[in-house]
């Protein structure tokens, strides 16, 4: 399956269309047959999880069926309403290749194997549903893994994204490479506690784990692309 993820930036003081736009985009991604699961979303203030919400920040997840790359684009209305409102736009297209999990109960990306041999540039998908006993613990431990991540060996960029706020959040993050990426998630000691306490006090309801190949990296976001395949430089 083909996946997009575009990150929407609105000009300053115009944050609340974006906020409109969350209701509004439902009706065309609702009567598109060529996706076969979406997300509509807020952005964090920082590049992963995060209590404050970024107004002029949004984020859109698509999943088609398979077929045609071509075929696998974001509909005109939602286009066109970005164009409107002068909005800045990274927009990812990736191929899931590992993972684990679901979301909202179901398997988003399709069945997917846990390991792959791929080993170039990375997206990272990590995201959970929190149980509300379990709010404060969680919370509480943020702040020092994105600070370990930010300056891990590999990390290029990260980004913070949420349906619910405080509730149900997920980070994407792009790496030079999967084995870059597993050095930090398995050998970090700040990261490897915290993984440990969420399995000891179940801290999630629901999670899931998504490794993808991306294909291309298009747009800009505050002024810069953020990531660029080698094939674009």
């Amino acid at each position: 399956m083909i996946t997009t993820l575009t990150i929407v930036r609105y000009p300053r003081y115009i944050g609340w269309a974006g906020f409109l736009s969350m209701a509004i985009f439902r009706f065309p991604l609702w009567f598109n047959n060529k996706i076969v699961f979406w997300k509509l979303m807020g952005c964090g203030k920082n590049g992963t999880f995060d209590k404050s919400p970024d107004w002029r920040q949004w984020a859109i997840l698509l999943v088609f069926k398979d077929g045609d790359i071509a075929t696998n684009s974001i509909p005109r209305f939602i286009e066109n309403w970005w164009k409107f409102w002068k909005c800045e736009k990274w927009t990812l297209m990736m191929e899931p290749i590992e993972g684990h999990g679901t979301w909202d109960g179901k398997k988003a990306f399709g069945t997917l194997p846990k390991q792959s041999e791929y080993d170039g540039p990375i997206g990272i998908l990590t995201r959970a549903t929190i149980r509300l006993n379990k709010l404060d613990r969680f919370w509480q431990h943020v702040d020092e893994v994105a600070k370990v991540m930010t300056g891990a060996k590999g990390f290029i960029v990260s980004v913070g994204i949420g349906e619910v706020p405080w509730i149900k959040q997920a980070t994407f993050s792009i790496w030079e490479s999967k084995t870059m990426m597993k050095a930090f998630a398995y050998q970090m000691k700040e990261h490897a506690t915290i993984v440990q306490k969420t399995r000891k006090e179940n801290w999630y309801s629901e999670e899931m784990f998504v490794r993808f190949k991306i294909i291309e990296s298009n747009g800009n976001l505050n002024g810069q692309l953020p990531f660029k395949l080698k094939s674009q430089n």
